[in-house]
């Protein structure tokens, strides 16, 4: 298995369903949050591509057939739809859901994997 060329962050889906994942991070001072992503089953895709602007990476996922839900203590704004929202702030009055991330530290590595299984795995590759 060859190394990843370029800087980002993965994340696998580990289970037997289908999983939504949205991100959350911080750039140039704004928080921002992202999602969805649609990983099928056994594979993997880049949340974030490019290099890691931050240390700390935020991310929340649900299993799209049994309803788990990987999530943590960290309130950001999501949607049911696919979107791009800047600030943490009323979610609500913008028309959004608040919603826990957990928090992913990725010291100071380039690349980073995420596996969802029945419990998470924060797993680093060099």
């Amino acid at each position: 298995m060859s190394l990843p060329s370029s800087a980002q962050i993965k994340v696998c889906n580990d289970t037997k369903n289908l999983v939504g994942v949205a991100v959350g991070y911080r750039n140039q001072g704004r928080w921002i949050t992202e999602g969805w992503w649609r990983i099928p089953s056994n594979l993997c895709e880049s949340v974030i591509e490019g290099d890691l602007t931050s240390r700390y990476y935020y991310l929340y996922s649900e299993d799209a057939v049994t309803n788990q839900k990987w999530d943590g203590p960290i309130l950001m704004c999501i949607s049911s739809r696919q979107f791009k929202i800047n600030g943490l702030q009323d979610c609500y009055a913008r028309g959004y859901e608040k919603i826990g991330f957990f928090e992913v530290d990725t010291g100071d590595q380039t690349f980073w994997r995420v596996r969802l299984t029945d419990r998470i795995n924060l797993n680093r590759k060099k």
